[in-house]
């Protein structure tokens, strides 16, 4: 057993027992930049990142890299960057977003990374509400929403730009580019010796480092701040039991807004002197990673339901020998995965048959997805069901659950040797948990953030004088001292017997399925059932189809076909045998549609905001619950010509 655990008036605390301490930060490391400039003095000719452009890949060393953030840290301070200002970052994961954050930090200023995504309004409310005064922006399309914005936000002093295409015809006195601001950098440097230097020494661990806005499924986001000791105490935390080492392979791609990502790969990067690569586009990825072969990455967990989406797929276009023998091997590995769940021996010719379907099927099919070199791979976000973490343990990646939050960073982990499929892992040391007797958890460690930026009550309301921060989640601990994720306390489910139950739980195992993108489930003790909004996968669905010989024009017309539904329900009924009778889920629609972050149905880590979409497909759910058979929805269809248009269709409601 990994923790420790003892039960006051009904409050459970968790410790970790492994037996390690996590001492105070050294002086001359107790900030990011510190440990950035000891890296470049260990590691200095040692590639440091590599991003691919044009299909080639382009190295820089810890000395280049030490160079750009120099040049970029004086030039922002000769353009009036002072410390303790806040400077608004969007775009995606680049070397030039790497370099700007570490030289902010080095001139004592605070970070606040924004997703690409991000419409006007979610950029307009960060970049005021953190109180940015400078912007940087990747390419023209983020330039052009910052120069819009800068028209209502006169503080903004300066757009700053990393990628000029498009932008060579501008002509506005706010814009400079990420080069032009190093060359003001390098006069500045000439004026001011050893400038650089003698910032990062002044640096202490309780300066803050970053504001990172919460996803915001309730409210608007809120900005938790974060300290250099927090960001260092926290990737401290996971490194004691699953290290990174500086031959190591990172691959940067989950958002630099989501705080998981600053704390395990910019920090991380800078601890450990691990090397960070970049692909060229979210749409390379796949081939990226599978050149990178890296030893080390974090996906959320809507990218790992793609991959497993994706490798089951795969097997299915397959030749008739591999579908052959997947089908053999798959239950020899599910038996190995499970008997080491249950902490169990392997019988020596269940070892022998599993080494040989990952000689035959396995180490091939992790080969094609980049993962054959893989040593810490993690999920975090939505949790990701046992199902899908059985499922790729299975076919031979070590994938550990990751379990955080905005404000504290890891709060539970899979290590090595302390692995069960239906949890969240157990705290690593220096992380207390509290579960509370309503299953609400709380955190208290050293890597808790400060606060919320301009609201005291908001902080209050979380943050309690012991230095406890309540999460909102809800969850148990296990016989083993093990955390269970169950949902959002105030999204749990009360079933007519009276219990307590999750629709994420419900939703991880449909979302299981190839066939299946995105789920919303719904029931309560006035409903009387439980009832499901349910995605299509259209890519997956639409390839399916057409092996089946099914015809279809659009997504609308494909998501109301009855083949589909029937393969959907088949899913359905699967998951129903693994819940208790009230959690099942007795109806179903398909909907017409995906869910859309730019409508406001999900968050930019891509969780479910529930009283939108209950509000907004309330017609469907009053179907569901009033006995009919259909609803019409008016819907916009996209041809694929490119035309668009809108169509009414019925959107069926179907009884499982």
């Amino acid at each position: 057993m990994a923790v420790q655990e003892k039960s006051i008036s009904d409050v459970t605390i968790l410790r970790s027992k492994e037996n390690i301490t996590i001492g105070p930060l050294d002086p001359n490391a107790d900030t990011l930049p510190k440990h950035f400039l000891l890296r470049v003095a260990e590691l200095s000719e040692r590639v440091a990142m590599r991003k691919k452009r044009y299909g080639i890949w382009q190295e820089y060393t810890w000395k280049e890299v030490y160079q750009h953030v120099h040049d970029f840290c004086l030039g922002m301070v000769s353009l009036g960057l002072e410390r303790g200002d806040k400077v608004a970052i969007i775009g995606e994961n680049d070397p030039e977003f790497y370099w700007a954050e570490v030289a902010i930090w080095s001139a004592g200023g605070v970070t606040t990374a924004i997703f690409t995504d991000a419409n006007m309004l979610e950029l307009g409310y960060v970049v005021e509400n953190s109180d940015s005064v400078f912007l940087m922006a990747h390419d023209q399309e983020q330039v052009d929403k910052a120069l819009v914005l800068r028209e209502k936000n006169p503080a903004l002093r300066k757009i700053i730009y990393w990628e000029d295409k498009g932008l060579w015809d501008y002509d506005d006195p706010a814009l400079l580019s990420f080069e032009a601001v190093e060359a003001l950098g390098r006069e500045y440097a000439a004026d001011h010796p050893g400038e650089f230097e003698r910032l990062i020494a002044q640096g202490s661990s309780d300066d803050l480092a970053i504001l990172s806005y919460t996803s915001g499924t309730t409210s608007l986001p809120k900005g938790a701040m974060l300290t250099h000791s927090n960001l260092l105490y926290g990737n401290r935390c996971v490194n004691q039991l699953a290290p990174t080492y500086p031959h190591d392979n990172y691959v940067s791609f989950s958002p630099l807004a989501w705080i998981t990502e600053q704390s395990l790969g910019v920090t991380g990067h800078l601890v450990t002197g691990c090397a960070v690569n970049f692909p060229e586009s979210p749409e390379t990825v796949q081939p990226d990673l599978r050149e990178v072969a890296p030893s080390a990455l974090l996906f959320p967990s809507r990218i790992w339901e793609s991959l497993a989406s994706s490798m089951q797929m795969r097997i299915n276009d397959s030749s008739w020998l591999n579908r052959a023998l997947y089908r053999l091997f798959l239950p020899v590995a599910y038996k190995a995965a499970d008997l080491e769940d249950a902490r169990q021996s392997i019988p020596i010719h269940i070892r022998l048959l599993h080494a040989l379907g990952q000689v035959a099927v396995f180490q091939p099919l992790r080969d094609k997805v980049g993962m054959s070199n893989m040593r810490n791979a993690f999920t975090s976000g939505a949790t990701l069901t046992p199902d899908q973490v059985r499922f790729f343990r299975a076919v031979g990646v070590q994938l550990k659950n990751l379990y955080g939050s905005t404000e504290c960073q890891t709060h539970t982990l899979h290590y090595d040797g302390n692995i069960k499929l239906a949890t969240v892992g157990a705290p690593p040391p220096g992380v207390e948990i509290q579960v509370r007797p309503d299953s609400e958890v709380w955190i208290r460690s050293k890597a808790v953030f400060v606060g919320y930026y301009k609201d005291e009550e908001k902080t209050r309301a979380a943050l309690d004088e012991d230095g406890w921060f309540h999460t909102g989640d809800a969850g148990y601990v296990d016989e083993d001292g093990h955390l269970i994720y169950l949902d959002r306390v105030s999204d749990m489910i009360e079933l007519a017997n009276g219990e307590k139950f999750s629709p994420q739980y419900i939703e991880g195992r449909l979302k299981f399925s190839p066939y299946i993108q995105d789920v919303m489930t719904v029931g309560g003790f006035d409903m009387h059932y439980v009832t499901a909004i349910i995605n299509i996968d259209f890519e997956n669905v639409a390839r399916w189809a057409e092996k089946n010989r099914i015809s279809f024009t659009t997504f609308v017309d494909l998501s109301q076909k009855q083949e589909v539904y029937d393969l959907i329900k088949k899913e359905a009924e699967r998951v129903n045998a693994t819940l208790p009778p009230p959690a099942r889920i007795q109806k179903f629609v398909i909907l017409h549609k995906a869910f859309d972050a730019d409508e406001a149905e999900l968050t930019r880590t891509r969780k479910l905001r529930r009283r939108t979409l209950e509000q907004k497909y309330g017609m469907m759910l009053d179907a569901m619950y009033g006995d009919l058979d259909e609803v019409t929805v008016s819907a916009e269809v996209k041809y694929r010509d490119g035309r668009t248009g809108t169509v009414e269709t019925a959107v069926r409601v179907c009884r499982v």
